[in-house]
């Protein structure tokens, strides 16, 4: 009976092992196509993407099912990056102030319908999470599942809904300040002053 049980599973076996070369070859040739990328990029070579317009920094995990489109302007995925399955980064958007023309036919656009977006580093997005054109994802922040971002978010934040707002801080300030200190050389670490500055209802002593 075993035998017969491993002789029944070695095609769906092989299926699988075929597939994930193909998805990992895939990869392997567009990674060249995206503006930059870093160290250890792994992403779903089945997703959609304006490659020109993607940066991407160091050890970046992009899930199955991603959307990631910024006709004009860019989209700057930091370092130690995650994001679930199904996340959409939408830099672009519609022209619809024209009078006299369908949004369909309308082609130009204003200064203010692509904007760029930015999710620094050590960030995870959740599954089916959706940011849009303009928007800064600080560091160290959670993006929750479902979740639509549609204004900057502060670092170090946890943040859910439609639309999104923060849920809360991932430690107090002075925890916040040794996970700086522990990570980051000097130049970069962020300062109380500037913790305080950006999110002072959210953050603690």
């Amino acid at each position: 009976m075993k035998l017969i049980s491993r002789i029944v599973s070695l095609p769906g076996g092989l299926i699988s092992l075929l597939r994930r070369g193909y998805r990992r070859g895939l990869m392997c040739l567009l990674r060249p196509c995206f503006h930059s990328y870093g160290r250890n990029f792994v992403f779903d070579a089945f997703g959609t993407y304006s490659f020109k317009t993607i940066s991407v920094g160091d050890d970046v995990y992009i899930g199955p099912g991603a959307l990631i489109t910024s006709p004009e302007s860019s989209i700057t995925i930091g370092c130690k990056v995650m994001f679930g399955p199904n996340v959409s980064l939408l830099g672009g958007d519609h022209n619809t102030s024209v009078i006299g023309q369908f949004m369909y036919d309308i082609h130009d656009k204003r200064p203010e319908d692509d904007q760029p977006i930015e999710i620094e580093d050590d960030v995870w997005i959740g599954c089916g999470a959706t940011v849009l054109k303009g928007v800064t994802v600080g560091r160290g922040s959670i993006v929750a599942a479902g979740a639509l971002v549609t204004t900057t978010i502060p670092p170090y934040t946890i943040v859910g809904g439609i639309p999104a707002k923060v849920l809360k801080t991932r430690w107090p300030i002075e925890e916040i300040l040794e996970h700086e200190l522990a990570l980051y050389p000097p130049e970069e670490r962020l300062e109380k002053k500037d913790l305080y500055r950006k999110h002072s209802e959210n953050i603690k002593e």
